[in-house]
């Protein structure tokens, strides 16, 4: 039986739902059991749902603060430049002595036994071990004299910091002078004794042989014990000797000789790791990245590279935001004719090739304006293009709304309409395509970087285009060189596009209030 039934045409209610209140009651509204959301947190609760969108951002967070914080805390800059240390592979001193490859400053090499030998005399004379393992050993049967003889080949780890072992350097007597000094105040030996050129068969280019050799390929002569014999210079009535005061290698009663006269100058052999430290001030190299072509530290390049690529894109995108809001505000409120003209002139500018535009302001502008200011130039040119036709479209999707009219009638003037009422509503959409620009306009740069159209180095010190390009005549043989940067601008760009995308979903006027 339903529970409304009809008799004369009259609906009956049972009693039973009535709910009778008492005169003297006092009635009020319920309060809202939920609080009110607007439209920038509702948004930012749908961004976080988007999980992909809040790692990108995470990701992009600490690529900004390395971007900081690393030129800033590194204890080297671009300045620090070593004409030896080049293209060396990641380093700390820790890892190297541990005998780790991993972060040892590892190279892997192809070694021949005489080779072999002359790594475990660098350890023998420096006191540091450059082999850290050998992977594979091969042996090969040659026949020498008519007898067959064994030779072992090896496949090893090699530091390649230690691997540099003594250096003949010529320097100034004053500054030979100061090494003496800084050896006997720190105990850290720099300077190594002259070999004598008739031990060693006239091998004057291989600084790190010191000991006494059998054949022109730096044979040990070993003695009777199976050790190698030193071949340093004893003859006080060597030529042109100078004069040696300092701290001294073990095994040295005085009679080594450590330097040489030369056309006004000393030429010594030093320990260029120890050496390396002495022009540090007794800093260790610490490469965790390693070191580019230009013998500089890897991360600090690519901290300071990033730093400009970001600040670079961030300001073409507000300038681009900021002409193309504008612009398309105008095409889009006014409409008709002078939408027609301001399209047509949108049109000609858009079908100028970036990159033609980019390579002629740099041959003619560059040279009035500065390189940068130049580049940002042709950036300027045509990318507000894009953010033009997007806000014209807001500003076309809004003008005739309610509220718009509602303004006009209590006499808003144009100005206040487009940027009062009409552009706050179109900013959350724009916002988000301004964020989607940055990660086009860094591989833009990097891009012409790479290619070498833009060299934009002498102004910024450098940029991940660059230490891209200079890493790629050195991709087979220390391909940390161009991986870290490729890496680091991979992340940037990815993150930046999944950022942007999670920003336009958020922003995304449908879907507000919608719960997944």
């Amino acid at each position: 039986m339903s529970k409304f039934n009809t008799l004369n045409n009259t609906e009956h209610i049972p009693a039973e739902m009535f709910e009778f209140a008492q005169r003297d009651a006092v009635i009020h509204d319920k309060k809202l059991s939920t609080k009110s959301r607007g439209y920038f947190a509702d948004a930012m609760i749908r961004f976080k749902k988007n999980k992909s969108s809040v790692v990108a951002a995470i990701i992009i967070g600490v690529l900004v603060l390395f971007a900081i914080i690393t030129p800033i805390a590194s204890p080297y800059t671009l300045d620090n430049k070593d004409n030896v240390f080049i293209n060396m592979p990641p380093f700390i001193p820790y890892f190297a002595n541990q005998g780790s490859s991993f972060f040892g400053g590892a190279r892997t090499m192809d070694l021949s036994q005489t080779m072999l030998d002359n790594i475990k005399a660098i350890q023998q004379e420096t006191g540091r071990n450059p082999l850290l393992k050998i992977k594979e050993t091969k042996t090969v049967e040659v026949i020498k004299r008519g007898q067959k003889v064994k030779e072992y080949y090896y496949t090893a780890d090699v530091c390649a910091f230690y691997n540099v072992g003594v250096r003949t350097l010529v320097m100034s007597y004053e500054e030979y002078e100061k090494i003496q000094r800084w050896q006997d105040e720190t105990g850290i030996q720099v300077l190594y004794p002259v070999v004598n050129s008739d031990d060693i068969k006239g091998i004057t280019d291989s600084p790190n042989i010191w000991y006494k050799v059998k054949d022109q390929k730096g044979t040990p002569a070993l003695d009777k014990d199976g050790n190698l014999v030193p071949a340093y210079c004893t003859e006080k009535r060597l030529e042109g000797p100078v004069e040696y005061t300092s701290k001294r290698i073990a095994g040295d009663n005085g009679s080594y000789i450590y330097s040489l006269a030369k056309s006004g100058a000393v030429q010594c052999r030093v320990d260029y790791y120890n050496y390396y430290r002495y022009l540090n001030g007794g800093n260790e190299p610490f490469f965790i990245f390693g070191t580019n072509s230009l013998g500089q530290d890897l991360m600090t390049a690519i901290g300071i590279g990033a730093r400009f690529s970001l600040i670079f894109a961030v300001l073409v995108s507000a300038i681009n935001l900021t002409i193309g809001a504008f612009y398309g505000a105008i095409q889009g409120f006014y409409g008709g004719a002078v939408d027609l003209v301001l399209d047509r002139i949108a049109d000609v500018l858009s079908s100028v090739p970036f990159i033609v535009t980019a390579t002629l302001f740099q041959l003619h502008l560059a040279q009035k304006v500065g390189t940068v200011v130049s580049f940002l130039f042709a950036f300027v040119l045509t990318g507000w293009i894009g953010m033009a036709a997007l806000t014209r479209k807001q500003f076309y999707r809004f003008k005739n709304q309610e509220f718009v009219y509602a303004a006009k009638t209590l006499g808003a003037s144009d100005w206040r309409l487009m940027f009062k009422h009409i552009f706050p509503n179109s900013l959350g959409t724009i916002v988000t395509s301004c964020a989607l620009v940055i990660p086009g306009v860094i591989s833009s740069e990097t891009n012409l970087t790479y290619l070498g159209i833009v060299n934009l180095s002498e102004m910024s010190g450098t940029t991940i285009g660059v230490l891209m390009s200079q890493g790629q005549a050195a991709m087979t043989s220390s391909p940390h060189v161009i991986f870290f940067p490729a890496i680091f601008i991979s992340l940037l760009i990815i993150s930046f596009n999944l950022f942007g995308n999670g920003l336009r979903d958020a922003f995304n006027p449908s879907t507000r209030g919608v719960d997944d």
